[in-house]
């Protein structure tokens, strides 16, 4: 009897936390993961099994709409122009996020927490669509790729991480390196950036993947179909009587694939910054 009693007492507690915790993890999981699921599972049906049955399970691996969407979209010459874009305007963002970011962090110009808070503000404002359409048309450069380029090199979050990361780094890097005789532009290059390493691929991410999504700027500022960028190719699906959904959805996945390269390479130093920033604060 008194074995049983002990049994009982020891009998280790039902963890309803750790249950809970996973149950709402699990969730936002399948919250996540299912519109992806989805568009996966129209990309392999057929368009009579799409419009027969819209949301069900594809009974078949239909791998032509892959092939179709490569071939109807201009794939090649419109994923290179997205690729010049990206690449461009996000090296040029960079470089000159960069040697914005960094004065304002160490405090080197006058008012730099006011000009921080500009920056802070401005991430609510909305895009000004009107002033920007008709700066590039007084500059000349509607419909011309360098135009379209430049709409990108702006953008508030990106100085925002760069600001406060650059202030995690010792100030007294700026001192030693002055008294060696180290120029600013090289102190800033060779220095300062391999320490900020995480934050920049941060910000590569989260700029890269604006402009390869961008689908309102190019119908806008873009109307020679030479120079449109893959989602402006995606619009050949949109027929006047109805859409091709599972090529579409196939065009799209095809689209995801270099942002998910990206992100899978870049990962390591993106979670290294959000450690050693846990770590320093």
């Amino acid at each position: 009897m008194s074995a049983t009693r002990e049994a009982v007492l020891t009998k280790k507690p039902i963890p309803w936390g750790m249950i809970g915790s996973y149950v709402i993890l699990v969730f936002f999981a399948v919250l996540y993961a299912g519109p992806l699921l989805m568009l996966v599972n129209t990309a392999l049906k057929t368009m009579p099994m799409f419009m027969k049955d819209a949301t069900g399970l594809a009974t078949e691996f239909h791998v032509q709409n892959f092939v179709d969407a490569w071939n109807k979209a201009s794939f090649p010459k419109y994923l290179l122009n997205t690729v010049l874009y990206t690449v461009s305007a996000t090296a040029i963002y960079i470089l000159t996020a960069i040697f914005v970011a960094f004065p304002i962090a160490r405090g080197y110009v006058k008012y730099s927490g006011a000009l921080l808070t500009l920056f802070v503000i401005a991430l609510f404002l909305p895009p000004a669509l009107i002033p920007q359409f008709q700066l590039i048309l007084g500059l000349g450069l509607y419909n011309n790729p360098i135009g379209y380029i430049m709409l990108f090199i702006v953008n508030p979050i990106g100085i925002v991480i760069l600001v406060n990361y650059i202030k995690t780094v010792p100030k007294e890097l700026d001192e030693a390196a002055a008294l060696d005789g180290c120029g600013y532009f090289r102190f800033v290059l060779e220095i300062v950036t391999p320490l900020i390493k995480p934050a920049i691929a941060t910000v590569v991410v989260l700029h890269a993947i604006g402009i390869w999504n961008e689908i309102i700027a190019p119908t806008i500022y873009l109307t020679n179909k030479d120079y449109y960028p893959i989602t402006r190719g995606l619009i050949v699906f949109q027929g006047v009587y109805g859409s091709n959904w599972p090529t579409l959805a196939a065009a799209v996945l095809m689209l995801t694939f270099p942002m998910l390269i990206l992100f899978l390479f870049l990962q390591r130093y993106i979670i290294s910054g959000l450690t050693a920033g846990s770590v320093k604060g």
